[in-house]
């Protein structure tokens, strides 16, 4: 009998034990939940909170130990973010950014309503997530012309990291050149990696007419410009560095070939000779830096260079880049 009184007892102390192991494990993840606690002043501070009262928040960081924070100096707080934020210490959204490079973009989506803008040297950019898978957006220059429509649409895959998507980029060469010059570019695009580290492959063919026309004297007329087009191929990427760093990489090669019109006029028979057909490969390559303060802003400085192959020239110039990114 005192036996079985003793197995009982080891028993209900054994379930005693495990029950609260099971609910100090369970306290112990609900604590360790990570949260952001964003200033007024731009100060941030990720790790647990322990308190609210109201008036003040006590958390736990593992850099600095327990910190209160008065609620009046609080701007936002993040609560349970994904440890995969957290980089070096320091918490990195993802947003609308993270599917743009400097010139390309890649194939990951956007959600519906993270909408951003672009404000580079040459001119701005708007952006629209009209749903989770479709982005228009809208392209110029300051001077407001050309202008530039552009769609993507991305595709939902069972893989996380292997996205996909489709797009194309129509333009005018608006009151510069009377509306008489086009631009196209379509491609289809492929991306490998998730929204802080991934590489983007994509192929399309592109045509530029430049709209107007050009003065022929022997043949003493006007004749219009050329269509300029080709295949176009690109591979960019982008990297973290750092909590609020990234190395951005944007490349793009097309061989075009451009319908120029020469004139051999031979005055014996009186008949005009015409050829044309000029071939050329222009390479583009822009690495960057992109600095991204919070989910709503981030800075991207690139420096990039052109060179254009020929049949019996080389032109090579230097295109250095800023570009501001704003959500809204």
């Amino acid at each position: 009998m005192k036996t079985i009184k003793f197995s009982t007892l080891v028993l209900f102390l054994l379930f005693i034990g495990i029950t609260s192991a099971q609910t100090n494990t369970s306290d112990s993840i609900k604590s360790s939940v990570q949260s952001v606690i964003t200033k007024h002043d731009g100060t941030e501070y990720v790790g647990t909170i322990i308190s609210d009262d109201g008036r003040e928040l006590l958390i736990t960081t593992k850099a600095l130990g327990k910190i209160y924070i008065p609620k009046s100096e609080v701007k936002s707080i993040v609560k349970e973010v994904d440890t995969k934020s957290i980089v070096y210490g320091e918490y990195q959204s993802a947003g609308p950014f993270t599917t743009r490079y400097a010139f390309t973009n890649n194939a990951l989506p956007i959600k519906k309503g993270e909408n951003y803008a672009m404000v580079n040297l040459y001119g701005p950019e708007v952006h629209f997530a009209v749903s989770d898978h479709l982005n228009v957006g809208i392209m110029s220059t300051w001077l407001a012309s050309p202008l530039v429509l552009a769609l993507k649409y991305s595709f939902k895959t069972e893989e996380s990291k292997v996205n996909y998507s489709l797009g194309t980029m129509i333009g005018t060469s608006g009151y510069l050149n009377n509306w008489e010059g086009y631009y196209g570019l379509h491609w289809g695009s492929l991306t490998l990696g998730d929204r802080k580290n991934n590489v983007t492959c994509s192929a399309g063919y592109t045509y530029l007419q430049s709209g107007g026309t050009n003065y022929n004297p022997q043949l003493n007329l006007n004749e219009p410009t050329k269509l300029t087009h080709g295949p176009i191929l690109s591979m960019a990427g982008i990297i973290k560095v750092g909590a609020k760093a990234s190395f951005v990489f944007d490349s793009m090669i097309s061989y075009l070939n451009h319908e120029s019109t020469t004139v051999s006029y031979d005055h014996i028979t009186s008949q005009a000779t015409y050829t044309s057909a000029q071939h050329a490969t222009a390479l583009f390559i822009m690495p960057g830096m992109r600095f991204q303060s919070t989910d709503k802003k981030a800075f991207q400085i690139s420096l990039a260079g052109v060179t254009v192959f020929s049949k019996n020239d080389k032109t090579s110039f230097p295109f250095p880049m800023c570009t501001w990114f704003y959500k809204f």
